[in-house]
């Protein structure tokens, strides 16, 4: 680990003295523990550790959720997509700023405390935009991931540096582009870099010093379970990266990661096997990083459908009982429910249309049965769902009150044709037979919604269609409220019971982002990162 003071590349630029942030109480992993003791405050990436982004506000409610109106704007000076949740902790606001640039604010009224800057290595070029998707907080320090791949500790105050550490070398193609997660007195990160030839790797610090605990890497090496998966040597180079944060249960002390895809992504040839452990989830001892269990959603993949999601837990009933499941929609086209204890699969179903499995060997614990032929050719092969996924890195929700699973999701198809590692062409975003225009016969452009999944049946309780595809995460609320954007630049919400849409609003700039809410003073606000520019809400004076 190499410890570096602020520089001109790691610089904490104060707007004055007097706008350092004023102490606020410690946040201790007990705190993380317990979140839903202080609804006000979002302390991690989806609120807590099980990631079902649902709040226990309800000031905002559907009755007067008419009423909400813009209360401040931060713009941001980056033009890269802005992918970030921000935390929001006793009425500080920290979000990151493309690629790399913490900013805190006053979260009641957009007012800039401080800025810290870091400046990239110039070889930092992750394959799919230089982003980050946030920061997290122990003590007093806040913890960020880097796209040239390092670890960085901050000052949650003043924005200095207070450690610094390379987790993987950027000239191999490594990023970080996840929200490091907490545990105990650990942070944890995993390295992005999938669609070039690395070996994808989960790494855990100690989060006073930046001390290295323990590795895991995503692909076996030689002596390992799971190495026989590999042909040649095609496991240094297989990818499986991690682009996303995980889950935690402290009932079993386990995280959950989900990985990527395997390399290259396209042409399995020089990578025969299922390919583990890409496009899985993992579950790992969080003191140690060994691995307790794993599934894989999509063996020997080559449609890039990587398991980026962010996994949900919650305890609901399960065929009269109570189970601890996790439930994850796959960027596959299937959604699943999970014994997350044990890993064993209890339901997979498809929600939206597929064609490239026609079935599950529920005696290999559901393990995907592919349809023949339904690979990428040279000629094209039309797959469904898209090669963007079903979803993709787009968080979803929860909510204990409604029972339902709530997902942002593509319905439509791709034409793709290979040559070699290479897509020679890909038509994506068309949408399947069963969508073309009964009268016309012709392809129309595919569409984004939001669905209502019940997890006991994981069939479709509601959906919220939209014009265009969206990237936006999922927000509900204890006043049963859910909010989402889309491509085309709205911020929406929704009955959560229904999917009636209660209101919305243009914001001139395409959701990327998961929503949020916290409040100050006893007022209720909901933020959403759209176009480059982070928006906040908040009730209007009325009846």
């Amino acid at each position: 680990m190499t410890h570096q003071p602020c520089s001109r590349r790691l610089l904490p630029i104060m707007v004055a003295a007097a706008l350092v942030v004023s102490p606020h109480a410690q946040v201790t992993f007990e705190r993380h523990l317990n979140a839903d003791r202080e609804p006000h405050n979002w302390l991690m990436y989806s609120r807590t550790h099980s990631n079902q982004r649902h709040s226990p506000l309800t000031e905002i409610t559907p009755a007067n959720v008419a009423r909400l109106g813009l209360k401040w704007v931060w713009q941001a000076r980056s033009l890269e997509k802005f992918e970030t949740t921000p935390l929001v902790v006793d009425g500080v606001l920290y979000t990151v700023q493309a690629p790399n640039d913490v900013v805190a604010l006053d979260a009641a009224t957009g007012r800039i405390f401080w800025t810290f800057t870091y400046t990239p290595a110039d070889n930092a070029r992750p394959c799919c935009g230089r982003v980050n998707r946030g920061v997290s907080v122990l003590g007093d320090t806040l913890y960020m991931g880097t796209i040239d791949a390092h670890l960085l500790a901050l000052d949650a105050r003043s924005g200095h540096l207070i450690w610094k550490v390379r987790v993987a070398d950027v000239g191999e193609n490594y990023a970080i582009t996840h929200a490091p997660v907490i545990v105990k007195d650990l942070v944890i990160v995993g390295t992005a870099g999938g669609d070039f030839p690395t070996r994808g790797m989960i790494t855990a610090y100690e989060a006073k010093t930046g001390q290295q605990r323990w590795r895991f890497y995503t692909i076996p090496a030689p002596g390992e379970p799971g190495h026989e998966t590999w042909s040649g040597d095609s496991w240094k180079t297989g990818g499986a990266a991690v682009w996303n944060s995980a889950a935690y249960d402290p009932e079993t002390n386990m995280t959950y990661w989900g990985t990527g895809n395997p390399w290259p992504d396209w042409d399995g040839r020089q990578r025969l096997g299922d390919n583990l452990y890409s496009d899985s989830v993992v579950a790992l001892d969080a003191d140690s990083g060994t691995l307790r269990w794993h599934y894989q959603f999509t063996p020997h993949d080559e449609v890039d459908y990587d398991s980026t999601q962010v996994p949900v837990l919650a305890d609901i009933t399960w065929q009269g009982r109570p189970r601890k499941v996790m439930l994850w929609a796959n960027r596959n086209g299937v959604a699943y429910v999970i014994d997350r204890v044990t890993g064993a699969v209890l339901l997979a179903k498809p929600y939206v249309q597929v064609n490239w499995v026609e079935g599950f060997d529920k005696t290999k614990n559901w393990r995907p049965i592919r349809t023949p032929r339904v690979v990428p050719t040279p000629e094209g092969t039309t797959m469904m769902p898209t090669v963007l996924g079903a979803t993709n890195w787009q968080p979803p929700s929860f909510s204990p009150r409604t029972g339902l699973f709530y997902v942002s999701v593509w319905e439509g198809t791709s034409v793709v044709a290979i040559e070699g590692a290479t897509p020679r062409g890909i038509n994506t975003n068309r949408l399947s037979q069963a969508h073309l225009d009964p009268n016309r016969r012709t392809p129309q452009e595919g569409y984004g919604a939001v669905r209502a999944l019940d997890p006991e049946t994981l069939e479709r309780k509601w959906e919220f269609r939209m014009s265009d595809t969206t990237w936006a995460g999922v927000l509900t609320t204890a006043s049963d409220l859910l909010f989402s954007g889309g491509k085309e630049g709205y911020f929406y919400a929704l009955d959560a019971r229904t999917g009636a849409l209660l209101w919305r609003m243009a914001l001139g700039g395409q959701v990327n982002s998961g929503p949020m809410t916290y409040a100050v003073n006893g007022r209720q606000y909901v933020a959403i990162a759209a176009g480059s520019a982070l928006f906040v809400f908040g009730l209007n004076e009325g009846p």
